[in-house]
């Protein structure tokens, strides 16, 4: 059983557990410590003193998310729908992926090639397949269309 948080220190803690294991953003911090019991006003002082000490950081957090989910696989559409859904700003969202360094055709070729080893469409069919798994993994339908046309020519 989880005991309730109802001092500022008990909030301060369980925030900083949460944060040894990983980045997290405030939003979704906040949602972790509503549901453990903590007063809505205890999470906003614990987490300004906290964000007043660089312990939290909605930069760190998405500099974070962005670098796994691209290892992952995953492309930048995909990416800003899920920070989206975290409760980010946009404006920051997409800074941070402007800001990542990421070459997202590249990370496009190498996510196609692991998927389909390098096998062209053959058919109209096939590159509809292609075509939506790549659109669910997050890359926009100009991107996929510039990889297999590339791809269609060269050989």
């Amino acid at each position: 059983m989880i005991a309730v948080l109802d001092t500022l220190v008990a909030v301060r803690r369980a925030a900083m557990d949460l944060l040894a294991r990983r980045e997290h953003g405030r939003v979704e911090l906040t949602r972790k410590l509503r549901q453990r019991g903590a007063s809505p006003e205890m999470i906003d002082t614990a987490l300004d003193r906290l964000t007043e000490e660089g312990l939290l950081s909605e930069s760190r957090y998405l500099e974070s998310f962005i670098s796994y989910r691209a290892r992952s696989g995953y492309g930048p559409m995909r990416i800003r729908e899920e920070l989206g859904q975290r409760g980010l700003q946009r404006v920051d969202i997409e800074q941070a992926l402007r800001e990542c360094g990421v070459d997202w055709q590249e990370q496009l070729r190498d996510v196609w090639q692991r998927k389909f080893s390098g096998q062209l469409p053959a058919d109209a069919r096939e590159r509809a397949k292609q075509g939506r798994f790549l659109v669910y993994r997050g890359y926009s339908m100009d991107m996929i269309n510039r990889l297999l046309s590339r791809r269609s020519l060269d050989d």
